[in-house]
């Protein structure tokens, strides 16, 4: 069977395959190349270039030495120290650049066990990492030691009390509401306000709680301003309403009455009114004072445990409060709300603006000059810290793991060389140095023990 090589699942097409942005007209620039670096890391990619040259240029400079002291030395027999410590360094030299070589790819891509140890092995070296983190950074008292020793409540009542700090958070305060007044549909907050109306207003029975609330009223004695003041009204109206009185009288009265005699008694009527009027003011306790409070009070009892005057109040309610007036006061009570805040916030000199401005530095002066109340913040921020580390570091840490995990191996491999690569190469310096010195000193210890 023949096999079309083009359909050959390779680690490139398969990685073409569940990109999720295929570009079939230009490939992504690698990692490495100066297209797809930043500036720093441009700088980076250069001077590890730079530094892999000259260690190469160490390991050709020890192989012409070697090379030409292996041809001499048998002319010149010092060069036999040359030699040694030439072969040395080369020796170091490649075993040097083979382990640093190891670590990020397969050495002149042969597949020798334990090489190319960070492609194979990223995602353990991942999950490695952010359990390192979890159980080492983010830990309870980690996190608490540290705010401790900032002392937050102090620095952030210095800065709300700075002359930008409360104009900072006026002004991002402002963006924020008028960003939730944006993405918030009227609609739907008119909704809320007339759902929670109704569970918290409309759907308790109104009888008992009013009942109860007018019964320690009128057991207090609050409501006796209200009668002296409906007593008093009653009493102007029946001075300045002579008049109506009298009319009142003659249109009640028989036809066959005399005109003189219903003004007789419309006066009578009068003045006994008046007399009675000012006797209910003069006197509080006043047989109809009394039965006021009377009625009242047996009114107070009926609303909490008389079922007919508990549904003539939710009759009442009904009335009062039916579905249309429910929603026009959720819209009324949601626009008025939203202009307010949104003309408030759009003027910086508007009243809630100043005050909330002042509220923010009053706060920062405290936090500054009350060590007590800074305190229990700083203990507040600790204690929230701790909780939020405590139960979610795993998911916290876990974004190191799952971010290595999705990364390409070879790409991994490479932002990892970029970044300490450099420093690498120092190792292979170092080991065509050392080792020269080691073929010497070993070369010179067996000239002199068996020379």
């Amino acid at each position: 069977m023949q096999v079309n090589s083009e359909q050959i699942p390779t680690p490139e097409r398969t990685r073409e395959a569940n990109a999720p942005d295929a570009r079939p007209a230009e490939e992504p620039a690698a990692v490495g190349h100066p297209a797809a670096l930043s500036e720093n890391d441009a700088a980076k990619a250069a001077a590890l270039r730079r530094m892999k040259s000259v260690a190469l240029a160490l390991l050709i400079g020890m192989a012409v030495v070697f090379t030409v002291a292996f041809a001499l030395q048998k002319q010149y027999p010092w060069l036999e120290y040359v030699r040694a410590a030439a072969e040395g360094g080369m020796v170091g030299a490649l075993a040097d650049w083979f382990a640093v070589t190891a670590l990020f790819k397969y050495p002149m891509g042969l597949k020798i066990p334990h090489t190319a140890i960070i492609p194979r092995r990223k995602d353990q070296i991942g999950a490695s990492l952010s359990d390192f983190v979890e159980h080492n950074f983010l830990s309870e008292q980690v996190v608490k030691e540290k705010l401790a020793s900032v002392d937050i409540a102090r620095k952030a009542g210095e800065w709300l009390r700075s002359p930008g700090g409360p104009e900072r958070v006026a002004k991002e305060g402002s963006a924020v509401i008028r960003g939730a007044f944006t993405v918030l549909n009227d609609d739907d907050v008119q909704a809320v306000i007339e759902g929670m109306f109704r569970r918290h207003v409309l759907t308790p029975p109104w009888g008992p709680p009013v009942g109860r609330m007018a019964e320690r009223i009128f057991a207090e004695g609050h409501h006796h301003r209200l009668v002296d003041l409906l007593v008093d009204r009653a009493a102007d109206w029946v001075a300045a309403n002579h008049d109506t009185v009298n009319r009142l009288v003659s249109d009640r009265s028989p036809l066959w009455v005399p005109s003189f005699l219903d003004d007789l008694v419309g006066d009578k009527v009068h003045t006994e009114l008046s007399k009675f009027i000012r006797a209910v003011q003069a006197d509080p306790d006043h047989q109809v004072r009394q039965s006021i409070d009377t009625y009242l009070t047996e009114l107070a009892y009926d609303l909490q445990h008389d079922p007919a005057m508990i549904a003539r109040a939710e009759g009442i309610k009904a009335q009062i409060l039916g579905d249309p007036e429910v929603r026009e006061l959720a819209s009324r009570t949601w626009g008025t709300i939203k202009n307010a805040l949104l003309t408030a916030v759009d003027d910086p000199d508007s009243e809630l603006t100043l005050r909330f401005k002042s509220a923010v530095r009053d706060f920062g002066t405290r936090l500054v000059d009350d060590a007590e109340l800074a305190g229990k913040v700083n203990a507040w921020i600790g204690d929230a810290a701790g909780y939020l580390v405590n139960t979610y570091r795993s998911d916290i840490a876990g974004v190191i793991s799952d971010t290595v995990a999705r990364w390409d191996a070879e790409e991994t491999s490479q932002k990892i060389e970029l970044q300490v690569g450099k420093d690498l190469q120092y190792i292979r310096i170092n080991g065509t140095v050392v080792g020269a010195l080691a073929g010497l000193a070993i070369f010179t210890v067996a000239h002199l023990v068996f020379g």
